[in-house]
């Protein structure tokens, strides 16, 4: 599995495992649980999730799937914005370190810009690392004015990635937000890689996947992490898509096929407001 370093030298896996929407239908749980516990067999160790998703409840399923494993996975969640404040951001995370079953959370996101100070959320992040129950902290959601504000308060410089929209279709990121981020050597997560499947059916990644015999969710993976500095983190409940998408990383795409793709899908040629799903 490829690996992307996080700014301070953390190596982890680029194609990590999402969860948004899981934990919603009781019938489809034990899958769901079950999808995941083989994704950690299969080496995709980092796991992502948030407060936000089912109201916890996707923490609460990927506390279960991690239970006697914990020391194999690398944990991603996110704490709301009208949760960051300094007092609000502490309290949420442990109760996202009580529905994931565990003492630390790998890497603790701000999943998007609310009305609290960036410094208040910041030093709710420094003072839950010191205690340990954190190891790293970024953001999500955060555009590229964001980033700058983000860069001048105190703890700002220690985010370790941004969790972003970004995708074939979506490449608005690329014009101004992306080669700040990678100037300082800070991974995108891209959340939503194959448009929550509708990328899956748009007729140019169709077409491509017919000429080269590869299949479309694979296409999107396999040129995220073609990318520098790119973590993927798709979601699915359904262990043989899980094996689709993890057979992505074994995928190398050629010069003339990433040609290819950027006409297909072009870059952006002027500015793009920040997109979210």
């Amino acid at each position: 599995m490829k690996k992307v370093l996080l700014p301070s030298g953390e190596a982890v896996s680029a194609l990590g495992m999402g969860t948004w929407c899981m934990g919603e239908t009781p019938a489809q749980r034990a899958q769901d649980v079950a999808t995941l516990r083989l994704g950690l067999d299969l080496g995709c160790t980092l796991i992502d999730t948030a407060e936000m998703y089912g109201e916890g409840r996707a923490e609460t399923l990927v506390g279960e799937a991690i239970q006697g494993r914990r020391d194999e996975a690398f944990l991603v969640t996110k704490v709301y914005p009208h949760n960051a404040s300094r007092a609000g951001t502490v309290a949420a995370c442990e109760r996202s370190l009580r529905r994931l079953q565990t003492d630390r959370i790998d890497l603790y996101l701000l999943h998007w810009r609310g009305t609290v100070p960036l410094a208040e959320t910041m030093a709710a992040f420094a003072a839950l690392q010191k205690a340990g129950k954190i190891r790293h902290y970024g953001v999500s959601n955060l555009d590229l004015s964001d980033m700058q504000e983000l860069w001048s308060v105190p703890g700002g410089r220690g985010v370790q990635a941004n969790q972003l929209l970004y995708n074939l279709t979506r490449r608005g990121i690329e014009r101004d937000l992306l080669p700040w981020m990678r100037e300082r050597g800070m991974p995108v997560m891209a959340y939503s890689p194959i448009e929550q499947g509708r990328l899956l059916h748009t007729p140019g990644l169709t077409g491509f996947a017919r000429r080269h015999g590869m299949l479309p969710a694979q296409i999107a993976l396999a040129w995220l992490l073609a990318r520098d500095g790119v973590i993927a983190i798709p979601k699915t409940g359904r262990p043989e898509r899980l094996k689709e998408n993890l057979a992505a990383a074994d995928i190398t795409l050629s010069a003339a096929q990433l040609e290819e793709l950027d006409t297909l899908f072009r870059p952006p040629r002027g500015p793009v407001a920040l997109e979210m799903i």
